[in-house]
This record gives structure tokens, C-alpha cells and sequence, in this order.
């Protein structure tokens, strides 16, 4: 490959690993670079570009997660051969499907963002899984889940939520539905049916907990959370509530009334279920305690979830039952089967350990915090949309002032790569105008074009 020689500007939309990717993959696809060719380690790159050790590693991390180079322990990085098959050679386009059309996703073509998240250390886990412990991926997981998992995560929620528990209270499942289902089996052997479900709400969960029998009471969402004196009285229930960030509204509890909350809980011999599906994701304000850290009568099952704060295909939830309930999941663990991979479960465990997930988490936050405030910014100088709610850290609420039907205008957006949902999907009443848009979804310097674009497709004026 000829001498690396991009030209990298600071004042360019895109960020310098964006650009100094772009140039690489360039020279790759154009044939100026030879297959199996090592490039300059991470800090002759950045010495030779005057560039920094993150901007350089970021650009190649990109290049191996689309598959360009290859990371090898100890030696570096080195061109792949894209036109490589078994045999060593380009098969005819005809004769032999190409892993890329293998993989060809049948998704609308959404705008992602790799880059928020390390999926180049999730590798270095994985092949540590698969090269130091082998044996352990011959049988099944336990009903529970991983004990390695179950650790990491108890030491984990005690130190970001000071949430207490025990790894034996902890069961695992391939996404917080699942973990629904598990709920409503455990409720029926203590005689619990009713439901209570904030209004709006994750539809997902209600459709669950409405298959499995259950009687749902819905209980309107106000400003500061959930209408604590909608709940039913003198009825054994469990209420499903996400206090730290309310979906789809970013309603947030304050501690003045979750005490009050689980005065309700205990005074009626119900539980409360804690979705605490993206605490982590808030970038503004003092980070309020889990509703588990104050509870102090085992009125509690806390839920979380992954999918979010990784990667959304691994599909890792978990729930901390109160001891009551870990007791009689344990009688009855064996009819339980574990959904996750173990593959995957042991991977994240390491991938814990060794610190990977809380430092990607806290670039995560930063990402998205800039995301959110670009987003924002170009709303607030925009006639016709208004931001009804940008407390959550993956979404916001916004109305638009057109007369095309809101799922027109998700749709419109989607053939943008833009993910908008109407409002209305969560509850009846909802403003025909309301949408719930991903901008976390987006690259950081393409939300201001994507976004422009939007604009001109939906015609506001």
C-alpha cells in the first residue's frame, strides 16, 4: 500500500476517524493496498498524521468491524482479501452466494451507528471465551443463567443503581418479554392476576402480561410519573412501572413519591415491577436511586436490560426477584429453560469483568448527550415540530404540525434510514402528532442532513 497520506480537516462535518476510515476503506476497494499487507501500528499512524491514539484506533476498529482489516493479537493489522473464497480465488457472481449476500439484512436500511459501541474488545472476549474455555460451551446453561454473569451483574447494579441482591436472586433471559413471561408464571403461584400498567406504556410488556391471562389495570402517566393515587386499592396486584425514565413520555418519579409507592405496595400485599431499562442513559440532572435501594420489605422485582447499553441483537435481560420469589423460582427452576446464549452470556460476563462495559458506557453517554443536543438544537429552530419530551436517552417525543397521518410521516422517515414511531402505538389518547424519534440511532455528524432531509420530505410549510 502506498504511504497513508489522507487529508484530514477539523473543520469538516464528519469526525477525523470518519474520514480517515473513508480514505482507507477507498484505497482498499480501489486495489492501491495488497491483500494480507500489514498497515503502520496505532502509534505510528497517529505520530504520522499528527493525530491522537483514539482517533487512529477508532478508524481502524471501524474498518474491522465492516470486515476491511483484521486485528491479530500481538502482530496488528492487516488487509483482508475481499474477493477471497475457500479455495482461494473470486468465484462467479452467479455460481457462489457471497457472504455479504448471506448476511444481506431484510430490514429497512435504518442509519446505525457503530461507533457507539467497542464491538472490536466484545471480539477480543469472545476469542477468549472460544480459545481459554471451550469445555464450558459443550453443555447448556444453567436454568438461571450464568453464575459468572449472575456476579458481574450483582456487583455492577449495586455500584450504578445501589441495587442489593444476592447472584442466586438473579435469572436471565433473552429480552425483558421473556422475562415478562417468567414474571406472570411466578404471579400465578402466589394467586396474582391483576396488573397494573402505566398509560402510555410499553406496549410490548402489556401484550405479554394480556397472553399470559392477566387483568390489566391501566394508571395514567402525569409529568413527575405514574398517578399514584389511580392504583387500586385493597386489591393484591403488581404494578409495572418504569420510574427512572417513563416510556414513551421520559417521565421521571421523584424520590418524595416513591416512598409513598411503596407504602401502596406493601400496604396491599403487591409488588412492584421496576423497569429500569436505560438509567444509565440519562446525561442531565443527579441520577435518582432505583426504587430496589429504598425498598425495604422485598416489594421489588427489578428488570434490566442490555440491549441498549451493548448491542440490540444480544438480547440479555435480567431480573432480581425479591427473596420471597427467588425462592419459589428455585423450587421450580428445572421447567424453566434458559434462553440466552451461553455463548453470549459468558462473553458479556468477561467483557463486565474487565471493565469494558462501564468505560463503554461512559463514552456511550457522552456520545449520546452531543447527539441529544444537536438534536435538539435543529428542532428548536424548526417551524412545525415541537420537542414534547427529550428526557430519555435513547428517544424524544416531538409533534408535527402537518396534515399527513403520523404513520405517513414514519414512514417518510424510514425511507430516510430514520426510526419514528406514532405516539399513538402506546395509548389511545395520545396527539395524532406525537412520534417517538431515535436520534441515538443516528452518526453524530449525520443528524443535521439527515434531518434537513426530513424536513423537505415531509413539506411543512
Amino acid at each position: 500500500m502506498r504511504a497513508i497520506m489522507p487529508n484530514l480537516s477539523k473543520n469538516a462535518d464528519d469526525p477525523l476517524y470518519i474520514q480517515l476510515y473513508a480514505y482507507l476503506r477507498d484505497e482498499i476497494l480501489a486495489g492501491r493496498a495488497v491483500p494480507g499487507e500489514k498497515l503502520p501500528s496505532l502509534r505510528n499512524l497517529s505520530s504520522s498524521l499528527h493525530i491522537s491514539l483514539t482517533t487512529a484506533a477508532q478508524a481502524y476498529d471501524q474498518l474491522a468491524v465492516e470486515g476491511y482489516i483484521d486485528s491479530r493479537p500481538k502482530s496488528g493489522y492487516f488487509i483482508n482479501d475481499l474477493r477471497r473464497d475457500g479455495a482461494g480465488s473470486a468465484p462467479a457472481a452467479s455460481a457462489v452466494e457471497t457472504p455479504s449476500q448471506e448476511l444481506e439484512d431484510p430490514q429497512p436500511a435504518l442509519l446505525c451507528d457503530p461507533s457507539s459501541f467497542d464491538f472490536a474488545k466484545w471480539k477480543k472476549c469472545v476469542n477468549r471465551v472460544i480459545n481459554e474455555h471451550p469445555r464450558m460451551l459443550l453443555s447448556e446453561s444453567a436454568p438461571a443463567g450464568e453464575p459468572a454473569l449472575r456476579r458481574e451483574i450483582a456487583d455492577y447494579v449495586y455500584r450504578a443503581r445501589g441495587v442489593r441482591c444476592e447472584p442466586s436472586q438473579i435469572v436471565t433471559a433473552a429480552g425483558t418479554q421473556q422475562v415478562v413471561s417468567l414474571l406472570t408464571g411466578i404471579f400465578s403461584r402466589i394467586g396474582i392476576r391483576d396488573i397494573a400498567v402505566e398509560e402510555p406504556g410499553y406496549l410490548p410488556v402489556r401484550e405479554i402480561f394480556r397472553e399470559r391471562g392477566a387483568v390489566l389495570l391501566p394508571v395514567p402517566v402525569q409529568e413527575d410519573g405514574i398517578q399514584l393515587e389511580k392504583l387500586p386499592e385493597n386489591i393484591r396486584c403488581a404494578a409495572y412501572i418504569s420510574p427512572a425514565n417513563q416510556f414513551p413520555t421520559g417521565a421521571v418519579l421523584p424520590i418524595g413519591r416513591r416512598y409513598p409507592l411503596l407504602a401502596w405496595a406493601e400496604r396491599n400485599d403487591s409488588y412492584l415491577i421496576e423497569d429500569d431499562y436505560d438509567s444509565e442513559l440519562r446525561y442531565f440532572g443527579r441520577p435518582i436511586p432505583s426504587l430496589q435501594s429504598l425498598d425495604q420489605s422485598g416489594r421489588v422485582i427489578y428488570l434490566g436490560s442490555f440491549s441498549a447499553t451493548v448491542f440490540a441483537a444480544i438480547r440479555i435481560s435480567y431480573v432480581i426477584l425479591p427473596p420471597a420469589l427467588a425462592r419459589i423460582f428455585h423450587a421450580l427452576r428445572e421447567t424453566y429453560a434458559q434462553t440466552c446464549s451461553k455463548m453470549d452470556q459468558l462473553t458479556l460476563a468477561l467483557f463486565m469483568h474487565l471493565g469494558y462495559y462501564e468505560n463503554g458506557l461512559r463514552r456511550m453517554r457522552r456520545l449520546y448527550a452531543r447527539k441529544l443536543q444537536r438534536t435538539e438544537a435543529f428542532f428548536e429552530s424548526t417551524p412545525g415540530v415541537h420537542i414534547q419530551s427529550s428526557k430519555s436517552g435513547l428517544h424524544m417525543l416531538i409533534r408535527v404540525a402537518s396534515r399527513k397521518p403520523a404513520a405517513k410521516l414514519c414512514q417518510e422517515a424510514a425511507s430516510l434510514g430514520i426510526r419514528m414511531l406514532p405516539a399513538s402505538r402506546y395509548a389511545d389518547q395520545a396527539d395524532a402528532r406525537s412520534l417517538v424519534f431515535y436520534y441515538n440511532r443516528i452518526p453524530l455528524a449525520e443528524i443535521e442532513p439527515a434531518l434537513h432531509r426530513l424536513l423537505a420530505l415531509w413539506d411543512l410549510s
